[in-house]
């Protein structure tokens, strides 16, 4: 399948939920633990909590260090999702993305797919795009995938009749943002049971405020970012929760790769 070297399992809650492939288990060092009715986030971060740097192209590579390894562990969670969550930052920043799993980790897309049809899912997640403005370039390939657009009445407004045939736009409650709850409810009622969130730091701010995040999986890159003049952001940005809304994380498993470390919490 590939010349990566599995991940080291570090240490795991004894729990199962999505049973791997065989190629799958071996580089990740067992099975998913994934709740079939779940909201999961992913990010990668520095050592010192930065996970983009707005002012440099593609940042996220770079927060990564390249790692293979993260690049598998993202394509396994988008494999076992009905539904990945962006929003329209992580939009305008990757004009080719596709949010597919063999889109990052090429060489593992046969057993991704084989993945997909034990789970009973359709050959490729949904992707759901999260935008108060309706600011959607026009030139960017996930529009090709029929995309559900989430979005507020001026939004709506401003995307009509700017879109490719296909893409579903569906007004939600809200105005400077879309209403998190409502955008959640929405995936839930079209019957998306494990939703995968890709957004960035400020959306992952507003469903954590509203305590929608069941999982979060992090891999900690062995890097220093600092704070660029710039500007960065952190994991979690747009919501202040300490000491009003105590969030415990509960660690359910922990892998390695090289110097890199891959994190399971258990939020909710």
């Amino acid at each position: 399948m590939s010349g990566l070297e599995p991940l080291a399992l570090l240490s795991a809650e004894p729990e199962l939920g999505v049973v791997l492939p065989p190629g799958l288990r071996r580089l990740y060092g067992g099975d998913l633990a994934l709740p079939e009715r779940c909201l999961y986030a992913n990010f990668v971060q520095t050592i010192d909590g930065v996970v983009a740097i707005p002012s440099i192209p593609d940042s996220n590579r770079i927060v990564s260090g390249g790692s293979e390894a993260d690049r598998f562990v993202m394509g396994l969670l988008r494999a076992a999702a009905d539904v990945v969550l962006i929003g329209s930052g992580t939009l305008r920043a990757s004009a080719r993305g596709r949010w597919r799993p063999d889109g990052v980790f090429p060489a593992a897309g046969e057993a991704y797919a084989e993945l997909r049809r034990e789970l009973g899912l359709q050959p490729q997640a949904r992707v759901a795009i999260l935008t108060a403005s309706g600011s959607i370039p026009s030139d960017r390939a996930v529009l090709e995938d029929a995309p559900l657009v989430l979005t507020t009445n001026e939004g709506a407004e401003r995307l009509a009749g700017t879109l490719p045939a296909g893409v579903e736009v569906v007004e939600l409650p809200g105005d400077a943002e879309v209403d998190i709850r409502s955008a959640v409810e929405l995936l839930r009622e079209r019957g998306h049971r494990r939703i995968l969130s890709e957004a960035g730091p400020h959306v992952f701010g507003s469903l954590v405020e509203a305590s929608l995040v069941d999982e979060l999986f992090l891999t900690v890159s062995p890097l220093l970012a600092g704070r660029p003049p710039s500007g960065s952001f952190a994991l979690l940005e747009g919501a202040a929760l300490l000491p009003e809304h105590v969030q415990p994380a509960r660690l359910r498993s922990a892998r390695a790769h090289g110097s890199h470390l891959f994190l399971q919490y258990a939020l909710s």
